[in-house]
């Protein structure tokens, strides 16, 4: 059978991994700019622990583990012949792979609570999983590139957030890409308005695929969720927003009037914008979305979304926002929290498509020792040893090249990993050094050859 790797999941060669790190430590040394301190969690997590914490969608999405050993001697017989598997898979599977990195970071504080000092500046680069449909730029295993700061309230800490994105794109210079902003109370103020308060989760939920299935989708999908065609006829306006951001703002400001939660969400997101449009950005541009509503169930503030330059088809390359009670479900009330994530495997599509990764060299030796005299090798090997302890990337050559042929191989080698340095040979303690970019070559003894490749 020719072997396969699942679907959703990738194998990544050389250049492809060098081209991750770099994206990778362009984030991680911009979350270290602004303060944030890096932490780790395991691949997975008691199934308590995730489940019931993205909402319906999210929780089919969510890879469950079989427990060891014969799972099902526990199972409910019943259950089994009635193959109810909802019921079963909570007797089956005790443990589950996470989906995002924010409810295991939410878990992570309330549990080592008393040795964290708040506010507390986390980031996270790890893989998580999701039983997603796998599409162009959507994976069932990727990295997310969180940081979040838990324990303030401080509007100020969005107004970083967007700062931090911007330094971020910046740096890998991907520029004129959009954050979209919007504030969960406005949704919250507006679903009250039109008499949906109770159908706030589906009310969202459907908003948020605006750009995925139209209004017409968007229409269908509220109404089979029993929202009435009086209350749609009342979002209307959402639908074709226009202006400025402060323009989009006062107009939310007039449908908002008998909204305490609506006017509160309104204010906040002015005080972010005027601070943003104050301080400035470098490449970014911050747009208010009032259709951004991310589905997820424990946003309560700001909501966040980011887009790649216009023509480049691909979804959200970012997003997040403020979570005042996410602690609360693990028994840590009032810690408020709010972060961001990247997603780094779209974010590679996007600059691999616009040529960015031009400046990204694949991992290689400085210099390498040929094998066409195996009298020689110990030698070569103790003056390998020399050039690592004076951190110079060396190599050798493993296998003889007696013949031609086999010297010739050796030489494309060298060729095809583009090699800078070649050692060819080594006689009376004297080595030729062949620069492979300008043809010089020179002979050296050993302290030289330290000297001539620092």
């Amino acid at each position: 059978m020719k072997p396969s790797i699942p679907k959703g999941t990738r194998d990544f060669s050389p250049t492809e991994v060098a081209n991750r790190t770099y994206i990778m430590n362009a984030i991680k040394a911009s979350f270290e700019t602004f303060g944030f301190q890096p932490i780790e969690t395991p691949s997975f997590e008691n199934s308590e622990t995730l489940m019931g914490k993205y909402g319906e969608e999210g929780d089919r999405l969510i890879f469950k583990i079989l427990n060891s050993g014969d799972y099902l001697a526990k199972a409910d017989e019943k259950l089994l012949s009635e193959k109810d598997s909802l019921k079963v898979t909570s007797q089956i599977s005790e443990k589950a792979l996470r989906y995002d990195l924010t409810v295991p970071f939410a878990r992570y504080v309330v549990q080592h609570q008393n040795e964290i000092t708040f506010p507390f500046k986390r980031y996270q680069v790890q893989p998580v999983w999701r039983a997603d449909r796998p599409q162009k730029g959507r994976f069932r295993e990727f990295f997310q590139c969180d940081a979040d700061v838990v324990g303030s309230t401080s509007l100020w800490q969005e107004v970083e957030f967007i700062q931090l994105y911007d330094t971020v794109f910046t740096k890998l210079g991907l520029h004129k890409t959009t954050i979209k902003i919007n504030n969960r109370k406005i949704l919250s103020g507006i679903a009250e308005v039109i008499g949906a308060q109770d159908k706030l989760i589906d009310f969202t939920v459907a908003l948020d695929k605006l750009d995925k299935i139209g209004k017409d989708g968007v229409v269908k999908e509220m109404l089979s969720k029993g929202i009435t065609e009086e209350a749609i006829e009342k979002v209307q306006p959402l639908f074709n927003f226009t202006g400025s951001n402060l323009d989009k703002l006062a107009s939310l400001e007039g449908m908002l009037q008998t909204s305490e939660e609506g006017k509160n969400g309104v204010e906040e997101l002015r005080f972010v914008i005027n601070a943003v449009d104050s301080l400035g950005l470098t490449s970014a541009n911050l747009e208010v979305d009032v259709t951004l509503a991310r589905g997820l169930n424990y946003y309560t503030g700001a909501i966040f979304e980011v887009s790649a330059p216009k023509g480049v088809n691909m979804g959200s390359i970012g997003g997040g926002g403020r979570y005042d009670d996410l602690t609360g479900i693990f028994g840590l009330n009032d810690v408020s929290g709010v972060g961001i994530s990247f997603g780094l495997d779209r974010i590679y599509l996007v600059l691999e498509e616009l040529g960015l990764f031009k400046a990204v060299d694949n991992p290689k030796p400085k210099v390498i020792f040929l094998n066409f005299d195996a009298s020689t090798d110990l030698f070569k090997m103790k003056a390998l040893k020399a050039l690592r302890e004076n951190n110079i990337k060396s190599e050798f050559y493993p296998d003889l090249g007696e013949s031609n042929k086999q010297q010739k191989r050796q030489w494309k080698y060298v060729t095809s990993r583009e090699i800078e340095f070649v050692v060819s040979s080594l006689e009376n303690d004297v080595f030729t050094l062949k620069n492979m970019i300008s043809g010089d070559q020179i002979e050296c003894s050993l302290s030289e050859l330290v000297n001539k490749l620092n």
